[in-house]
């Protein structure tokens, strides 16, 4: 009777955590317009090279996103803490402490 329960409570507990989980940010890529075909998503930095010298902005991240056919972009700034996580479809536009685009590139 005991393993019973536990058992029970296990699946219970697997299916509430399952529920929880996000499917690898859907809720940020339905609202993003479907990347240029033949490219998969995949960031092509050169695409978005226009935003150097401009001050970011989020008008200017998603110009630069929709360019570069990437299917998320972020900008960084220079004391912002990232990861070393490398994402294939991620646009970064780097800005210095003006906030103007010294780098654009993938990731």
């Amino acid at each position: 009777m005991f393993r019973t329960r536990a058992s029970l409570a296990t699946l219970l507990l697997a299916a509430a955590l399952g529920g929880c989980s996000s499917g690898g940010g859907a809720s940020a890529g339905a609202s993003a317009p479907a990347a240029p075909a033949g490219n998969d998503g995949r960031c092509q930095a050169s695409g978005a090279d226009f935003a150097i010298g401009k001050p970011g902005s989020a008008d200017l991240l998603e110009q630069a996103r929709k360019a570069s056919g990437s299917q998320m972009a972020r900008i960084l700034t220079p004391h912002d803490v990232v990861t070393l996580e490398y994402r294939s479809e991620r646009l970064n536009l780097n800005v210095d402490e003006q906030g103007v685009v010294t780098r654009v590139n993938c990731g």
